[in-house]
C-alpha cells in the first residue's frame, strides 16, 4: 500500500471510530470527549518512537467529525513528557472553567497527535486535567485518568486503527444508595418504603 493510500485508510478508520463512539456512547452536543493517540502504535511501532505529524493530521481530520457532526468538545491528550496534559479549544477551557497550563506540544514532547491538534485548533491551549464524558484511546495511551467516574468500556466493531488497538469508553453517573435505591423511574417493582 502506498503512503497516500495508507493515510486515506487511517483517516477513514478514524472517521469510523468517531461514528461508532457517538452512537455507542449516545453523545450529545456540548459533551466532552477525550482522544488519546499514539501515532507510533498506529504504524506498528512502540509508543513514543516513530510518530508523524502527517499521520496525526489524517487521524485528526477523521476524528473532527465528532465536533462537526455531533457537536461535542474535544480534548487531545499529550504524552507523559507533558504529564498527559490536554489540548483543548480556549472556549472549552473557559466554558468548563479549566486550569490552563503553559506548554506547546511538539512531537518529541507532547506527541504528534497533540501537536497536530494544537496546530489545527482555532485557539488552542493546554489544561492539566478534565473529566470527560467519553473517550477513544488509540494505542493504549491510558486516557482513564481524564474520564468522569464511572467509566464504562464499550465493545464496538472498531477494534484497531492501523496497527494500534482501540479502546473506547463512556461514563455514567454513580449509582448511590443500597437495597432500597431505585435507579430507573419506570421500575414498577420499586418498594414504597418510608425513610423515617
Amino acid at each position: 500500500m502506498t503512503q497516500p493510500d495508507y493515510i486515506r485508510q487511517i483517516h477513514a478508520e478514524a472517521e469510523a471510530a468517531a461514528h461508532v463512539l457517538a452512537d455507542a456512547a449516545k453523545l450529545s452536543p456540548g459533551q466532552l470527549v477525550i482522544i488519546g493517540c499514539s501515532t507510533s502504535e498506529v504504524i506498528g511501532q512502540r509508543i513514543g518512537t516513530s510518530g508523524t505529524i502527517e499521520l496525526a493530521s489524517a487521524l485528526y481530520a477523521g476524528l473532527e467529525l465528532l465536533r462537526t457532526k455531533y457537536g461535542v468538545q474535544l480534548a487531545y491528550q499529550c504524552c507523559e513528557h507533558l504529564n498527559r496534559a490536554l489540548v483543548v479549544e480556549r472556549t472549552t477551557c473557559e466554558t468548563l472553567r479549566l486550569d490552563e497550563v503553559s506548554a506547546v506540544p511538539v512531537p518529541r514532547a507532547g506527541g504528534s497527535m497533540a501537536a497536530a491538534a494544537y496546530t489545527h485548533f482555532a485557539s488552542p491551549c493546554l489544561v492539566e486535567t478534565i473529566s470527560a464524558d467519553a473517550g477513544i484511546d488509540i494505542g493504549e495511551t491510558l486516557i482513564g485518568m481524564h474520564l468522569k467516574r464511572v467509566a464504562v468500556p464499550l465493545r464496538t466493531s472498531v477494534r484497531s486503527i492501523g496497527a494500534a488497538r482501540v479502546t473506547m469508553a463512556m461514563t455514567r453517573p454513580k449509582l448511590i444508595g443500597g437495597e432500597r435505591a431505585v435507579y430507573h423511574p419506570s421500575d414498577t417493582n420499586a418498594q414504597q418504603l418510608s425513610c423515617e
